[in-house]
């Protein structure tokens, strides 16, 4: 099997212990594993993260997601597949995730379009999540992490 450019876990193993804390407590929160899976998959989707795109649809399948909801994520505006909720995440996790993105609108207002869907403490946890993932992309793809090749169920 191929190998990262560095064995990044073991060389600074406080930074990585901290880090994957920071997961620990997210995926306790109320917003349920479903829709912390949909956003991690989203987000590593948009920074081309083969390693966790590949973890958290392998995710999203043991928590009983449809195939057809996984391989439509990437156009998750065209279907009708996802609940209110989940749409508002899936904006969110684009809006924070593409922040240099000149053609995108007021973030005042799509902070907003989260309020009918989330308490502030799930606003809080959902952001967490988004920065958390985009932290874990730059990582796998910065050290080079590779994806297993292995069936799918």
């Amino acid at each position: 099997m191929h190998q990262p450019r560095l064995p990044w876990t073991r060389l600074a193993p406080k930074a990585y212990q901290a880090m994957a804390a920071v997961n620990a407590t997210t995926a306790n929160s109320t917003l349920g594993p479903v829709l912390i899976e949909l956003v991690q998959s989203r987000v590593s989707q948009l920074n081309g993260c083969a390693f966790c795109v590949d973890m958290h649809t392998r995710s999203l399948r043991e928590h009983g997601e449809r195939w057809q909801r996984i391989n439509n994520l990437s156009t998750w505006r065209e279907v009708h597949f996802y609940s209110e909720r989940e749409r508002a995440a899936l904006h969110w996790a684009e809006v924070m995730t593409r922040l240099t993105d000149p053609h995108h609108g007021d973030r005042g207002a799509d902070f907003e379009k989260l309020k009918p869907h989330f308490t502030d403490q799930e606003i809080v946890e959902l952001s967490w999540t988004i920065a958390q993932i985009n932290a874990w992309n730059r990582m796998a793809i910065g050290m080079g992490v590779p994806v297993e090749e292995k069936g799918l169920d």
